[in-house]
Order: C-alpha cells, then structure tokens, then sequence
C-alpha cells in the first residue's frame, strides 16, 4: 500500500529560469578548477531512448519541474516503513500529466522484499505506464550487488527521492563533457558550486542524466533497514554497502543550487549499467582517466512532498 496522497503535504516554489547559454558561460568558467578537459554547450537533445542512455523517453524538455519527496529523516536514525509513496500520486500533486520521470530515491522495499535503492525512468501516459525503472539491493549472503527492472504494475518509492519531471519533448538542452578530474570535487557537485557561486541570490535547478563515460565510480547501496537507530555519518558509513563500479554507468537526478527554505537535498544521482550494476553515486575513483557526458534541463518549478518536520543534516551526500 501507499500513502493516501490528500494526506501529503505539499509546497510549490518557481525556480528561477537562468537561459541556458548564461549557465553555458558559468560553468565554462567554473568547471576548468575541478576537470582538466571540460566543453559546455546547448545543444538540441539526442535521442535518450537510445543508447548509450537507454532512458523512457527521447527528450528533457516540457513543463520541467524538481520534486523532493519525503527525505533522510524517513530512513535514519531509525526507518520509518509507512513511508511508501506511489509515483503516480506524486505526479498528480506535482501537476504533472503525461510525464517522464527520472530520479533518484530508495526503491519500493514492499516489493523488493527488502531495502534497496531506485533509478527511476519511467513514462505515465494517458493512464499507461512504461516503467524501465532499476533497483539496486545488496544480497544477503555474499553482499554482492543485484540489479533488475520493475513491472509496469510496480510504480511506489519509498521514504526520499529527488525526481526530474518533464514532457520528454526533443528541446534544447546543456551538454556537459568533461574529461579528467583535478580537484577534489565530484562531477554533480562541481556543476552545483558554479552555480552556488555565480547566483547565490537565486534558486536554480537542473534536472538529467550523465554518462559515466570511462573509469570506475565510487557507489553504495543501502543494505537492509538497520535493527539499531544510526545516529551519524559514521554509523551511516558503516552500514552502507560501498563498491567501486565500472563504466558505462547512466545516472539519473537532480541539483539545486541551494536550500531555497524547503529543507532540500542539493544533489542526488543514482545510476544503472547493462552490465548488472547500479547504485547512489559519490564520485569516481580514477581521476586521471575519467570522462563524463550529461544532458541537463534547468527546472521551471520545484515540489516539496511530504518533508520531515523534524529534519537533519547527515546522510545527504
């Protein structure tokens, strides 16, 4: 079962629209101190639906909106289980019709049996749904990574997600191609602080996918719920399970510039591959050979689902 959705509250901000040839310009600019190759353009969106991306629908384009649902105080220090949310509900408080969904979040635990993570790509149409969602869970024995793709009759998360909605209409997009990491500084979080710091009077936010191109990524995924409450960011590293992942890895997610008021996690990206792996991404892990190429949309509107009235800070990275 989901959550009755009249029961969720819900809080609707715009974002401000910065057009894409000024965030072209910053992150131009900016990106050069993290990555020693980096190109940004706008270009007309490629075909997503097709691979390297294998994503639900062609574009990023159309009534594009970010939308946080529920957060990490639903999960720690201790789970709260009732928090299982049906994406079609999520949808229709978003005001969203006939949408792509992409995102990061914790997958249906109901279905799954037990905790595991989300990539969520999935199409709601006309009351049709085209779910090409992944989960990714740990398995029990030898904590090997599993990964499969839901049923179209399987649409619920579970406890936080940070979701990128759109029409998945062709359009003008932002191409991020970066090559070789010289800082210290993921690939989301390098974009994030460029924006931090060119408009840290605004809140803006991106919405999209990259390609962990070539090299090896840092990613966990969440074991099962924990018997005892984690109260911190040790506790927490400890019961993830942490893996180095192989590229091609195809992520999924959301950025924003900054809090706005509405408690917001400023990044979150999960990733799948066709080669069994899947996870929540850190950073890579082989800077000298790494390579990165995503599209992002700059979100019109932003959702806030369910927050936590009591909130913290750790278990956000």
């Amino acid at each position: 079962m989901a959550l009755n959705p009249t029961s969720l509250p819900v809080v609707h901000k715009k974002l401000d629209i910065i057009p894409l040839e000024e965030i072209q310009k910053v992150l131009t600019e900016g990106l050069p101190t993290n990555f020693k190759d980096v190109e940004v353009t706008v270009v007309d969106c490629p075909d997503l639906t097709k691979e390297p991306f294998t994503l639900a629908k062609p574009g990023l384009s159309g009534s594009t909106k970010l939308v946080e649902v529920g957060g990490p105080p639903y999960l720690l220090p201790t789970v709260q289980k009732d928090k299982v949310y049906d994406l079609r509900d999520i949808a229709k408080l978003s005001d969203a019709k006939n949408v792509f969904i992409i995102g990061a979040g914790a997958g249906p635990h109901p279905y799954a049996g037990r905790n595991c993570e989300g990539i969520f790509n999935l199409v709601l149409e006309n009351g049709t749904v085209n779910q090409q969602t992944r989960i990714a869970k740990v398995t029990p024995v030898n904590e090997n990574c599993s990964q499969e793709i839901l049923p179209n009759t399987e649409t619920r998360m579970a406890l936080l997600g940070n979701l990128f909605l759109s029409e998945g209409k062709p359009g003008k997009v932002l191409k991020v191609h970066a090559k070789t990491r010289t800082g210290r500084k993921d690939f989301i979080a390098s974009i994030r602080e460029c924006l931090e710091k060119k408009f840290p009077d605004k809140l803006v936010g991106l919405g999209g996918t990259f390609l962990l191109k070539e090299g090896i990524a840092k990613q966990h995924v969440m074991r099962d719920f924990s018997t005892t409450p984690i109260k911190n960011e040790e506790e927490l590293n400890k019961w993830l399970k942490f893996y180095n992942m192989s590229a091609p890895l195809i992520a999924v997610g959301t950025l924003v510039n900054g809090d706005g008021g509405l408690d917001l996690r400023v990044q979150h990206f999960h990733s799948f591959s066709n080669h069994g792996e899947a996870g929540h991404y850190h950073i890579d892990v082989t800077p000298e050979t790494v390579e990165y190429l995503g599209y992002f949309s700059v979100g019109e509107e932003i959702y806030r689902i369910d927050a936590p009235e009591e909130t913290h800070t750790f278990g956000r990275d």
